[in-house]
């Protein structure tokens, strides 16, 4: 029997750990309110050891470079300069929720023009502006690259991504968000997975634990909280008794496969029902080898070229027709598959066609 644990990466969940398997709501859910905010910007990078933009085919390197010096007072009107120590960026961050004043964030920059490496460099002051154009913090610091490249005039070795890179508290929060949280009389949480029996789960543990009806579930992705029937006092202090209640979350079967590595993912809830399978390979091979035929010596006659196939049809002889067992629980399934005997990437043609027959009870995703 073939191992597919090798490929095939199965999350095994025994019947009697179902109900153990409880999770957070910090962890199942999102706090309307308590979010981050994309922050971009664009910026300049300098110090990079020749490995910088070609100005002639960055020219937005250049215009920067040039607003940048004559901030500090340089002109450089009319002068053509081409340094390879410089290249544009974008600078991207997220400000996380109830971040203040003075609060340093980590950020990421890319290259955008053709610089070949952004190793060793140093980003310069950048605002990054939110959605709304405004500039909620600005970054500056030494350029931690991702990769490295190495070349000559004819082989180069690249490793890793050297054009993009990380600059860890790289920026400084320069304005707050006016969001006033202590304020909420309501609070809704999003479920990072809708599912009715989940929210419904979610709405009894949270009643269960205050002496009122505090939950009510809406619908499949939201639970509307009652801060004020808590009586805790402030909703800080409510979500910090909300966030650690558990519940086992209730998820729809899945089969998640990845054709470009083999690998396949099962839920613990899919099921198979009982049915017959039947695999083999087929190989058709066309060979063309071309016969060159020359007169003989002195003789009358031209060169011509013969064609020459060969024709070469390989049928393995496969699996038979095998029987699957329902399987009531996901190490049955597994048991079943395995014992076909085939290859992951067989797997998934079997799964597709398991699904096809109508006996793979899940939602089947291909990446």
């Amino acid at each position: 029997m073939i191992k597919l644990l090798r490929l095939l990466v199965v999350l095994l969940i025994s019947p009697g750990a179902v109900a153990a398997s409880e999770i957070r709501l910090k962890d199942l859910v999102e706090f309307d309110g308590v979010r981050g905010n994309d922050l971009i910007g664009y910026g300049l990078v300098v110090g990079l050891s020749g490995t910088g933009d070609g100005l002639r085919n960055a020219p937005f390197t250049e215009e920067i470079m040039t607003n940048i010096l004559e901030r500090l007072g340089v002109n450089v009107n009319g002068e053509q300069f081409r340094p390879k120590n410089v290249a544009a960026v974008f600078v991207t961050a997220t400000l996380p929720p109830f971040a203040r004043v003075g609060s340093q964030i980590d950020v990421t920059v890319s290259a955008i023009g053709d610089a070949e490496s952004l190793l060793g460099g140093t980003l310069i002051m950048t605002p990054l502006n939110a959605a709304d154009g405004q500039i909620y913090a600005v970054a500056q610091g030494s350029l931690i690259a991702g990769g490295i490249a190495v070349g000559g005039d004819a082989a180069e070795v690249v490793q890793g991504v050297p054009t993009a890179g990380v600059i860890p508290s790289g920026a400084r929060v320069e304005q707050e968000l006016d969001f006033d949280f202590n304020a909420l009389g309501s609070l809704r949480l999003a479920l990072r997975t809708p599912d009715f029996t989940t929210a419904i789960l979610i709405e009894q543990a949270i009643n269960a634990r205050f002496p009122g009806r505090v939950a009510n579930a809406i619908d499949a992705g939201t639970v509307q909280l009652n801060i004020g029937a808590t009586r805790s006092g402030s909703p800080t202090r409510a979500l910090a008794q909300i966030e650690n209640i558990t519940v086992a979350p209730q998820n729809r079967a899945r089969v998640v496969v990845d054709q470009r590595s083999g690998t396949i993912v099962m839920g613990e809830d899919v099921r198979i029902s009982r049915v017959a399978v039947s695999q083999g390979n087929l190989t058709l091979r066309v060979q063309e080898a071309p016969l060159v035929v020359q007169p003989n010596p002195f003789a009358e006659g031209q060169t011509v070229v013969v064609p020459r196939t060969n024709v070469d049809i390989d049928e393995e002889p496969g699996t038979g027709l095998a029987e699957i067992d329902g399987g009531t629980s996901l190490s049955e399934v597994v048991a079943g598959l395995n014992a076909l005997g085939v290859s992951p990437r067989d797997m998934i043609d079997i799964l597709k066609s398991i699904k096809a027959a109508g006996a793979l009870h899940a939602e089947f995703v291909v990446r």
